[in-house]
């Protein structure tokens, strides 16, 4: 399967559902651009308060500075793969995948408007379509991998559901952003009081949707349910609520029920 390949497993020995072509990856990724990013070019690269890592390009990738890890899973050095193999030559300072060379988010800020920051904002506004792939490719791995962390009596439910909305009007563009968003859901660290909040929990929150009704709007009911309760489980110092991020989430899930 190529980078440009989204395949979904609808059954056993199945073939690809849908393969995104370089206008429904530009499409697409942006779509998730505009999400994380208010379509704008210098918040492809941001650091969140009270985050130990820089958010870059159009998904917010994560990057973590060197010898730090957090509970969430690093993306942006993959973004960098995607990127470096789609033929686009990558800075030197920014090949052999290394860590984030900003180590707080004051460091990070203080150098907004250095050149090696306008670099890396021009390399990713210039890869839109590529980042979205990447996005994709993340998509393509997670139903295999929620299936095999999911109880054996959960997994029927949960392939039906995510091939219910795969199938449905902006199925495709819901999955990839949600995964991107907030991860697959299988990672024991990525966890409130045991609870996740990823494409995992919001498949098992999911009800199926009745006949003539588009299986977008029950999964983005469940993922308003799973997100409203990572937010009533957050630990204090995450504050959480005070940051106000859960109406901008059920913002962004609104975009699944839009044409």
């Amino acid at each position: 399967m190529t980078a440009l390949a989204l395949a979904l497993l609808l059954a056993p020995g199945a073939g690809a559902l849908a393969r995104l072509d370089g206008a429904q990856s530009l499409a697409i990724g942006r779509r998730i651009w505009q999400n994380e990013c208010g379509g704008k070019v210098d918040e492809l690269t941001h650091w969140n308060q009270g985050e130990d890592f820089a958010s870059l390009g159009i998904g917010h990738f994560i990057w973590y500075p060197a010898g730090r890890r957090g509970p969430f899973t690093e993306s942006f050095p993959g973004a960098l793969d995607a990127v470096a193999a789609s033929g686009r030559p990558l800075p030197a300072w920014l090949k052999g995948r290394p860590p984030c060379p900003w180590n707080s988010r004051e460091e990070f800020f203080a150098d907004f408007r250095s050149p090696r920051m306008n670099e890396l904002r021009a390399l990713l506004a210039d890869t839109v379509a590529v980042q979205a792939r990447y996005a994709a490719g993340r998509l393509e791995a997670a139903l295999p991998q929620l299936l095999a962390a999911a109880p054996r009596r959960k997994r029927k439910a949960l392939r039906r559901r995510f091939e219910a909305v795969a199938a449905a009007p902006n199925g495709v563009y819901a999955l990839m952003d949600y995964v991107n968003f907030k991860g697959e859901g299988i990672s024991p660290t990525e966890r409130y009081d045991g609870l996740g909040w990823g494409l995992l929990q919001a498949l098992e929150l999911m009800e199926d949707a009745p006949p003539g009704q588009p299986a977008v709007e029950a999964f983005a009911r469940a993922a308003d349910a799973a997100l409203t309760r990572r937010t009533e489980h957050a630990p204090p110092e995450r504050r959480e609520r005070e940051r106000g991020w859960l109406p901008g989430w059920r913002a962004r899930l609104k975009t699944y029920l839009e044409p």
